[in-house]
């Protein structure tokens, strides 16, 4: 029944109600292994067995499915963003809240968390939760959790770096990471006890970062912490008034209009390199959009939380087979940037559906042996023998 349901996500389905719209097709039927596919109801059933034990093996199929590509990387550091987003429900959803849903703040949600591995496009870890959790707070168990994971399935040879915006700005955070030796970089709000204007109203000289951005570093002492951080703020010059211009008052008309940011870190680099390092954490959003898009991570299948916490699973599952599948298959590497971003090229799996997976083909057994015929197209020909030779090697 998984093998099924990842089948329906890769070939396009978003709902349960899809699967009659792949009954008799040779080729779905054979990836199932099903004879005979099962009505939408009877899916929506099987679902709603989930329990959380249940679901919880699932996130570890899809610690097991990322592993081995994992340790077959010639890196000793992996780099780990993670982040939240919000998937909208209807009224009578099981643990659905209003919460932190800034395109429909009157509208249920579930606001699961995860973690994507930058290195490879994978996604670590999905954790459903509720939609009206705090992000910052609410991470702590994933996070040891997450850790648990990596050192179990990956091995604990390698040193993880984690990007995060400012919602996980807790010392509760900080200190976890900091205890299991983690790196980190972390958006720092501009909270009124950090004092974060005094500093930029007192600066007069700002590093170049590029011909937009400007930097400088602080140590800080935040009293209700009682520890010492090290942070770098930014200033971005724009040509007009935005909503992120916290401190306008602060220059004269004459000195321009900027966006302030300030991210707080651990790490051996420049407040430079860390600007680059943080615009990175693109890729995971990126990642995020096509799995709503393209695998459908938004969906809701049913109003019970324990199916819809599987369907999330499962979505990720299919994500991280098709990763799999192109690395496996000779994805092009790509150049190491400043912004550790994925090693590969990845496409999405709107363009391998174009380009593999939905292509009209017949069933036809001449002499008794079953060959599935495609049209005699040059390069799709080319892009299927390669295909097929990088798994031969890869088996």
């Amino acid at each position: 029944m998984v093998r099924l349901l990842v089948g329906l996500l890769i070939v396009g389905g978003r709902r349960l109600e899809h699967v009659v719209y792949v009954k008799g097709d040779p080729v779905f039927q054979r990836f199932s292994g099903l004879a005979h596919l099962p009505s939408p109801r009877t899916l929506s059933r099987w679902l709603k067995n989930f329990k959380v034990v249940w679901v919880e093996r699932l996130q570890w199929l899809n610690a097991e499915v990322v592993a081995p590509i994992v340790r077959h990387l010639s890196v000793r550091t992996l780099t780990i963003d993670v982040d939240g987003t919000v998937v909208s429900t209807g009224l009578q959803v099981e643990r659905a809240f209003r919460g932190f849903n800034p395109h429909h703040r009157k509208v249920p949600s579930y606001y699961p968390i995860s973690a994507y591995l930058a290195e490879t496009g994978h996604v670590l870890r999905v954790q459903n939760r509720s939609g009206n959790v705090e992000d910052g707070k609410a991470s702590l168990a994933f996070l040891k959790d997450l850790f648990r994971q990596v050192g179990a399935t990956v091995g604990g040879d390698y040193r993880l770096v984690f990007r995060m915006d400012g919602a996980f700005f807790k010392e509760k955070v900080i200190r976890l990471l900091e205890s299991r030796g983690a790196g980190y970089a972390i958006k720092v709000p501009f909270y009124q006890w950090l004092d974060l204007q005094s500093l930029i109203r007192r600066r007069r000289r700002w590093e170049r970062v590029n011909a937009e951005v400007e930097c400088f570093e602080e140590v800080l002492a935040p009293s209700p912490w009682d520890t010492f951080l090290r942070v770098a703020i930014y200033r971005k010059r724009v040509h007009h008034p935005t909503r992120k211009n916290y401190q306008l008052d602060l220059f004269d008309p004459d000195d321009g209009t900027y966006e302030y940011s300030a991210i707080a870190s651990n790490m051996e680099l420049s407040a430079r390199s860390l600007w680059w390092f943080m615009c990175g954490r693109g890729a995971h959003e990126k990642v995020i959009g096509q799995l709503k898009s393209g695998l459908a991570f938004d969906t809701v299948p049913t109003n019970h939380y324990g199916a819809n916490s599987a369907w999330q699973q499962i979505v990720t599952l299919a994500h991280n087979l098709l990763t799999n599948f192109q690395i496996e298959t000779g994805a092009a590497r790509r150049t190491r940037s400043r912004k550790r971003t994925a090693l590969y090229v990845l496409k999405s799996p709107q363009t391998l559906r174009f380009e593999l997976f939905n292509r009209a083909g017949e069933v036809v057994r001449p002499n008794g042996r079953t060959v599935l015929r495609l049209s005699d197209n040059a390069k799709v020909r080319h892009v299927f023998e390669r295909i097929a030779g990088q798994l031969a090697q890869a088996a």
